[in-house]
């Protein structure tokens, strides 16, 4: 969090699952912009993020129930993919606000495109960034590589997976490689999962939407991803960004990716 240009406020919102961490910046009352992150991660990895998004919207970055971060379970058990959707209906709920827009990275792109599918009327824009089993499934050498970091977890194992599928591009931060490395090493639990969520059931309800691609994703076929986003979410803007990888891209210091998020955004 030392890498946040912004100043935060820290909000602890109960909801039915237990007590949510939720990382607040950005104008009062600015419109309500809820961060998903990715898996194994937490809210602070959008420290790239934030200046830009705080200057117009009020920022709720959120630690996933069950997973890294200061979220703490409680109350009823977080199973399903509906009891997940229920969470995030309490989170928003507890923040105070009728509708949202969500921008999520990877496995948090799939939580915030069911929860679009799930409540279509309290979304008001849908930012997708490289989104995991959302338009297309994980490549299998993504999944073996992965491996070692459920059955050694730690700071080594983490370093060696990111480096590889960086394919020599940017980095993921140290910070954010040493986080992702504890936190597999310390929160055991698999995040709640389902299968890829039903975009036809939105129709004319479905929101604006912005797929952003990580060019150098090993995570998934990023042209598939593309062709099948443009297909399932007609009207939505989805752009490639070269030379990126997977879990590098919310951390990237990019003016015009920033300028793409903000732009739709505020659109």
């Amino acid at each position: 969090m030392a890498l946040w240009p912004v100043p935060v406020e820290r909000l602890d919102l109960e909801t039915e699952f237990g007590s949510t961490r939720v990382n607040a910046c950005g104008p009062s009352g600015g419109p309500p912009l809820v961060l998903l992150s990715g898996g194994g991660t937490t809210s602070a990895v959008w420290y790239a993020r934030v200046a830009s998004l705080a200057r117009t919207h009020r920022v709720y970055a959120v630690d996933l129930m069950g997973g890294p971060g200061l979220s703490v379970p409680g109350g009823r058990p977080l199973r399903r993919p509906a009891d997940l959707m229920a969470w995030l209906d309490g989170v928003v709920d507890a923040l105070g606000a009728e509708r949202v827009a969500l921008l999520g990275h990877s496995y948090g792109g799939w939580i915030a495109l069911s929860y679009a599918v799930h409540a279509p009327d309290r979304v008001e824009r849908l930012a997708l960034l490289d989104p995991t089993q959302c338009f297309a499934g994980f490549r299998a050498s993504y999944l073996v590589r992965a491996v070692p970091l459920l059955v050694r977890p730690g700071e080594v194992t983490a370093r060696r997976f990111l480096a590889w599928e960086a394919r020599g591009g940017p980095a993921v931060a140290p910070e954010s490689v040493r986080l992702t490395g504890v936190g597999g090493r310390e929160f055991r639990g698999r995040p709640v999962t389902g299968p890829r969520p039903d975009v036809a059931r939105l129709g004319t309800a479905a929101p604006p939407a912005l797929v952003l691609l990580a060019g150098r994703s090993r995570a998934h076929d990023v042209r598939r991803v593309a062709a099948v986003a443009g297909r399932s979410l007609p009207g939505a803007r989805v752009v490639t960004v070269p030379g990126v990888g997977h879990h590098a891209l919310p951390e990237l210091r990019s003016a015009e990716l920033d300028g793409w998020v903000a732009g739709f955004l505020t659109g």
